[in-house]
């Protein structure tokens, strides 16, 4: 059994790896020529309090290898009142190499959610990409989560087996397109997770869970990988488009990728003092998808938006079941926008809203985006996010619509309505499935109109301003019970409408 302590002054350190945030490189683990049709080596190491993000341990892999299994542990000692115990993230690159933002090495990423993983020509475990497995220096790579004052000792296991490849795995990707109903509005969740990465759901389970909350489209969002690209053609049909991304977790924050090419891997080793965002977006954008903010200010560890709003397209401003934490997002979203009309500038950044759902009993579609879009594909539906033409929904049971209009003219959910400044504008809002709820009008000044709608069917509502005193209006639907962290329940909101020139 080899002994490895992660020491920072004997490791190469940081952009030795070509990684920013930090990072070591202990010494390679080397195995001997094939003698047997597998070989395995036990390696052992301790990662100190204070450690940088990442760790990676060489591997020397001969040729002739087809499969390459990783089993691990780590010691969990009750953690100090206040402080964190141990969680060791896994993942593995090929002998392409680990530099930062290089997908050619990525193969694959379980986070803390399994104690192991393999990998062969054709198949790997969910999180891992199946192909070759080829001679040269492959890296397991360790993310020490959260580590435990005294610090956290580890075990690895490294299992190479030889003989010829089996049959080469053969993506199945979704199609870009389903069946849709022309230019329409489109109800879709687009921040789920199955067990290719944190989530308990199999593929085929989220599938049908989408299609039972009466969605139109969804898209796969796992941590840190891209595998579950290569099965949704099988889950796929006319009736639900799957569309692939990606959710970026980072150790100040996490992000979505939506509308990624199929197999597209986006990098999550950097921090915001790093100053790689912008790279990262840029990447996003080139390949043809949007980025966004998710939960900003969730209280778990390393999930709070550090990075600020610049290049993004959204912002998640609702994640799963109503709390605090979306109320107060909800709050700084709105304050960008009354920045965003006080410098007068035409961009703005839309809002979304996902059930971020790993497993049962978490309900998918709880909430989900009510999206305009010209049709049911991945296109069309990028574009109505980007440009904010949506709203967002608890359930498929709620429906609403919301006009503005003024002079014969008119403007919905995310476009502006050129009017004079002193010209009379009618706000219009219609909702359904919203009994007993109540609806308010807000702007740049707060909420302006607020009434309690009708025990049973379609309530109409509306409200008259003028642009000089309401730069823009947005609706909210909120159920008047309380959760066990806020005074009310979020039912529907929806992006503003623009007012004046």
């Amino acid at each position: 059994m080899d002994r490895r302590q992660l020491l920072i002054s004997t490791a190469k350190v940081g952009a030795a790896a070509g990684v920013a945030g930090g990072a070591v490189v202990l010494d390679p683990v080397a195995f001997p020529a094939a003698a047997a049709t597998s070989q395995s080596r036990t390696i052992t190491g301790h990662i100190a309090y204070g450690a940088p993000d990442w760790v990676y341990v060489p591997i020397e892999v001969p040729a002739g290898v087809n499969r390459l299994t990783v089993e691990y542990s780590y010691d969990r000692p009750p953690a100090p009142p206040g402080q964190n115990g141990n969680a060791l993230d896994i993942g593995l690159f090929d002998e392409h190499g680990i530099d930062l933002g290089d997908d050619r090495g990525f193969r694959g990423w379980s986070g803390g959610f399994r104690t192991g993983f393999t990998v062969s020509a054709s198949d790997a475990t969910p999180g891992y990409l199946p192909g070759p497995v080829r001679k040269g220096t492959w890296h397991i790579i360790f993310g020490p989560y959260t580590v435990h004052p005294q610090g956290l000792n580890w075990t690895a296991t490294i299992t190479l087996e030889y003989g010829p490849d089996g049959p080469a795995f053969r993506p199945n990707p979704a199609p870009s397109r389903a069946t849709g109903r022309g230019a329409a509005w489109y109800r879709g969740d687009m921040h789920l997770h199955t067990v290719h990465s944190d989530g308990r759901r199999q593929p085929a389970e989220l599938a049908a869970a989408a299609r039972a909350a009466k969605l139109d489209f969804i898209v796969s969002t796992e941590h840190n990988t891209s595998s579950a690209a290569g099965v949704w053609g099988e889950f796929a049909g006319p009736d639900l488009l799957i569309i692939d991304g990606e959710e970026i977790t980072t150790r100040n924050g996490h992000f979505t990728a939506l509308g990624l090419p199929p197999g597209t891997w986006i990098d999550w080793r950097y921090r915001a003092v790093d100053g790689a965002l912008a790279r990262f977006v840029q990447q996003i954008h080139r390949a043809g998808g949007l980025a966004v903010a998710a939960h900003p200010l969730a209280t778990c560890v390393a999930c709070g938006w550090k990075f600020g709003y610049a290049g993004l397209d959204a912002v998640e401003v609702w994640n799963g079941p109503w709390t605090l934490d979306d109320e107060a997002v909800l709050a700084g979203w709105d304050n960008l926008l009354v920045a965003s009309v006080r410098e007068r500038r035409e961009d703005w950044l839309p809002a979304v809203g996902d059930s971020d759902a790993h497993s049962e009993p978490q309900v998918v579609g709880l909430p989900h985006n009510v999206v305009n879009a010209s049709g049911l594909d991945r296109r069309a539906i990028l574009d109505g996010v980007r440009a904010g033409r949506l709203w967002i929904a608890e359930s498929a049971a709620v429906d609403l619509s919301f006009t503005a209009t003024a002079a014969g003219r008119g403007a919905g959910i995310g476009e502006r309505l050129r009017v004079a400044d002193d010209a009379p504008v009618t706000v219009t809002l219609q909702v359904s499935g919203a009994p007993g709820c109540a609806a308010r009008i807000v702007t740049d000044q707060g909420q302006r109109f607020a009434t309690v709608l009708p025990a049973e069917g379609t309530a109409a509502v509306t409200w008259t301003t003028v642009a000089r005193n309401s730069r823009y209006v947005r609706a909210e639907v909120r159920r008047q019970t309380p959760t066990p962290t806020t005074a009310d329940t979020m039912v529907a909101l929806t992006n503003p409408i623009f007012l004046g020139n």
